[in-house]
């Protein structure tokens, strides 16, 4: 009744054969040899918590972390290593940015300290009106002229830039003119020459 071209059916596996080979591989000779995990098992194994168990601790570690952090760019302001530095500090343009304000004779650099003599004159002349009127006239036109002297400065310094690294950066007009208006020994990072007139290269 049966065609004798159909392929026998595989015979089933003799279980003595089967043991012997268990006991020499210490594995089934097919199939993964354990259960298969449940997905809820999976899942939970996988699942980790939002927030840790130790909140305290791991506020601690943060605070430890950002510690290191700050002193480490603290330290490479100061030593002028740009590993470290924040990004807003770290480039080549930048620090050519650096050094050109570093080394020009910036009127906005002794803005603060003339600030501060005028806040303490008008404080004297408090009681003379007009006297107290002039000293704040004379503190503005202070201020307008390092604004002034400022932003000659930025366009020397952009004409240099473009022909030195084609492209100014974004933010580098804020930046060299914020840092004109530091006090130079004060300024961070620190100026890589302790004087004027030095000109990067």
């Amino acid at each position: 009744m049966f065609s004798r071209n159909k392929a026998a059916t595989p015979a089933a596996p003799d279980p003595v054969t089967e043991a012997a080979k268990i006991e020499q591989t210490g594995a089934p000779s097919s199939g993964k040899g354990r259960p298969t995990p449940r997905r809820s098992e999976a899942e939970a194994r996988n699942r980790r918590p939002l927030v840790p168990a130790d909140r305290k601790g791991a506020a601690k570690a943060a605070r430890e972390r950002q510690r290191e952090e700050r002193a480490r760019q603290y330290k490479a302001m100061q030593e002028g290593d740009e590993r470290y530095m924040p990004p807003r500090d770290k480039g080549a343009q930048r620090r050519y940015v650096r050094d050109y304000v570093d080394a020009r004779w910036n009127i906005a650099e002794f803005f603060l300290p003339v600030a501060l003599v005028f806040v303490l004159v008008n404080f004297a002349v408090t009681q003379l009106p007009v006297l107290a009127f002039y000293v704040l006239i004379a503190l503005y036109a202070v201020v307008l002229i390092a604004i002034g002297d400022s932003v000659l400065m930025w366009q020397r310094l952009k004409r240099k830039l473009q022909a030195r690294f084609g492209i100014v950066e974004r933010g580098t007009a804020m930046y060299a003119i914020m840092r004109a208006f530091q006090i130079r020994r004060s300024r961070m990072p620190k100026p890589t020459h302790k004087k004027h007139g030095v000109w990067p290269e």
